[in-house]
């Protein structure tokens, strides 16, 4: 840290002195190391960001009453004054920006070099037979006599610049926090762009999914997310992680895809979805014309699905929806004049086949004018 102070204060210094253009500086060595020291041992980018400004302020603080000692005419003053803050702001900019993709890159080799032998372990764990919990308690840093959430994080588009595994544990970090979890979770990347992670619950096991989707809808916009359900002990620990694969198998299909899904909401549809051109022609066996990609449709399978949920209450759906009770009957009488029969009559396939478009969206449907 020292290293790095004395060396970005005599580059700053020097810039001064000899006018050098700021897209000509790199880096000071000792700076891009102490980067990598920091992403090693797992101190977060913001405090390394958060002293380059303190740095920064502590220096042009200094400037300034050094500015004051030597009694220059003001209109100099002014134009020094300008000049200390044009360029210290441009080099303090331009370094942060180096040190960061240095922390990223190191922090993403660090924590593949780091997970080789966790990743071997869990995938054992995972592989069906006995596993004695204590020992890979150890090796994990993780308990398995707990309750846990499997997770599937991933970045559909490549990235540049080695930051994707740091963007899936930030997501996985989050969720923790927002759950409470005593622990981080257990975070095992795959690829460069692709992670499992398993949250610690201890003894809880329901889950407020609302403020999950909160945290992933409102973090970073380029990342999905899967989630099994809660499971208990090392059983429980494959079985969250399968759902979650599953889950993710039909994120992958959807259109639009979802930035979160949890499998209990779509378990119906994930466990018969392995072959999507079978359970497109089985929804359009069921719903017949309504399986049509348009928004007249898609007005009708809406409110045929939460007259299906709230018990075929016109009254209900009509508050859901926010409409009045003949609107609802309107809808409902035309969804069975194009559907064939009566709503309530082999209503289960019905509710599965709306939900299942519900989440798949235009993958089930026929072609149509949106």
């Amino acid at each position: 840290m020292q290293a790095s102070i004395t060396e970005n204060v005599d580059t700053l210094l020097h810039v001064f002195e000899n006018d050098i253009p700021l897209e000509k500086v790199e880096g000071p060595a000792a700076a891009l190391e102490y980067a990598r020291r920091l992403a090693q041992r797992g101190i977060p980018l913001s405090a390394l960001i958060r002293a380059y400004r303190i740095g920064h302020w502590r220096f042009l603080q200094w400037c300034l009453d050094e500015l004051n000692r030597q009694r220059a005419p003001e209109d100099l003053a002014v134009s020094a004054n300008r000049r200390m803050l044009h360029v210290s702001f441009g080099y303090t900019d331009r370094i942060t920006e180096q040190v960061i993709a240095v922390y990223q890159h190191e922090r993403d080799n660090w924590l593949l070099g780091q997970t080789a032998a966790r990743a071997a372990r869990v995938r054992s764990v995972l592989a069906t037979g006995d596993v004695e919990p204590g020992p890979v308690e150890a090796s994990l840093g993780y308990r398995l006599r707990q309750h846990h959430l499997g997770l599937v994080a991933w970045l559909p588009v490549p990235t540049d610049g080695g930051s994707g595994l740091a963007r899936l544990q930030r997501v996985a970090d989050a969720v923790a926090r927002r759950l409470g979890c005593a622990t981080g979770p257990l975070f095992v990347p795959r690829d460069a762009g692709a992670a499992w992670a398993w949250l610690p619950l201890g003894s809880r096991s329901r889950v407020p999914w609302d403020e999950v989707a909160d945290t992933v809808e409102g973090g970073d916009p380029s990342l999905l997310l899967c989630a099994g359900s809660v499971g208990y002990g090392v059983e429980g620990f494959r079985a969250t992680h399968r759902q979650a694969l599953r889950a993710q198998e039909l994120a992958a299909v959807a259109d639009p895809v979802p930035r979160f899904t949890e499998f209990s909401t779509v378990a119906p549809i994930a466990l018969m979805a392995a072959n999507i051109d079978d359970i497109r022609a089985w929804v359009w066996g069921i719903l017949g014309p309504l399986a049509v990609d348009d928004e007249n449709s898609a007005r009708l399978r809406e409110t045929a699905s939460i007259f299906l949920d709230s018990g075929c209450s016109y009254t209900a759906t009509a508050a859901a929806q926010i409409l009045h009770k003949n609107t609802v009957q309107y809808r409902i009488r035309k969804a069975e004049e194009i559907i064939g029969h009566p709503v309530q009559e082999e209503h289960t396939d019905l509710e599965i086949a709306l939900r299942a478009v519900r989440y798949l969206g235009s993958t089930l449907l026929r072609p149509g004018a949106r």
